[in-house]
């Protein structure tokens, strides 16, 4: 079983429509749980560019740039109204204006729909900002935020600059949330568990070093120095072979911190609730509310006495 193995799907909340880019672009009708999924490679892209720039003007020859590239066809703004007029009679809800045709474009809004973009944005955050402290919870929460890709990002649907550029920026996210979950990982002494993975990882992306340095880190602490070691020198080769360049201070500080041994490699142990403190605690609030409590009945009451 992998790390990933643990991810169960982020739910999606009753009746929300749901906008979906991380894989094949389609939308998830809320009301009727259906996939509405847009006909063609132009329709999914326009459906794509909008949602990204959703509540934001998108002027027409940006849109046909989008579809058509530099060979866009000699009625361009013909055809792009007519891909409008289709994709407004597919989306959900009808009678609810998804697309708002404005004099120089088009607008999406909305509205209460969301999209796994945005869920993802936000889970991987929060897991991210959790995994010193509380590695257990930003499993989680990278897990959720992975398990919602069922795909490359904006796949069959790159027609044009935005939605290639962000396609481009989803995947380093999509990637750095990887490196998160694994450090995560390795903070809660899942060191044996998450070695083949980052083999896999580094045989797909052979120049991040980051998932290198991960490697080196899991197979040290299992007691596996030399390989440990041996990782280092294989990246080295793949990055002087590739780019010409020697490996970053970061991996090279890892390969001499485990030559040396140094401390500062060993297991960090997950912060754990102490309950006994959290009670003692408690009750010294309770306590000292209900001291307070009394002393203000006590007050209350020699004024009463004294007038």
């Amino acid at each position: 079983m992998t790390v990933l193995d643990l991810a169960a799907p982020a739910p999606v909340r009753g009746e929300v429509t749901e906008f979906r880019l991380l894989g094949p672009v389609f939308v998830h009708d809320g009301a009727t749980g259906a996939g509405i999924v847009p006909s063609g490679p132009k329709q999914r892209a326009l459906l794509a560019t909008l949602v990204l720039h959703a509540g934001e003007l998108l002027s027409v020859d940006r849109l046909v740039e989008e579809l058509w590239g530099d060979r866009p066809p000699s009625n361009a703004a013909n055809a792009l109204q007519a891909h409008v007029a289709r994709l407004r009679r597919l989306l959900p809800s009808p009678g609810r204006t998804w697309i708002s045709t404005l004099p120089t474009g088009y607008l999406l809004t909305l509205g209460n729909a969301s999209t796994d973009v945005a869920r993802f944005t936000l889970l991987s955050g929060q897991g991210r900002a959790a995994v010193p402290d509380d590695p257990r919870y930003a499993m989680e929460l990278l897990g959720h935020a992975l398990s919602l890709w069922q795909g490359p990002a904006l796949q069959d649907s790159r027609q044009g600059p935005i939605c290639t550029a962000e396609a481009d920026r989803l995947e380093e996210q999509r990637l750095a949330t990887l490196e998160a979950l694994y450090e995560a990982s390795l903070n809660c002494g899942r060191d044996a568990e998450i070695i083949c993975d980052l083999e896999r990882l580094i045989a797909d992306h052979p120049l991040r070093e980051r998932f290198y340095d991960l490697l080196m880190v899991a197979l040290y602490r299992g007691g596996r120095q030399a390989e440990a070691l041996g990782v280092y020198e294989r990246a080295r080769r793949h990055l002087v072979t590739t780019l010409g360049i020697e490996p970053g201070p970061a991996l090279r500080s890892r390969m001499e911190a485990i030559l040396n041994h140094s401390p500062a490699l060993a297991a960090s142990r997950p912060r754990t609730l102490d309950l006994t403190a959290e009670i003692a605690q408690l009750q010294a609030r309770i306590e000292q509310l209900v001291w307070d409590q009394e002393d203000l009945l006590r007050r209350i009451q020699e004024e009463h006495e004294g007038r």
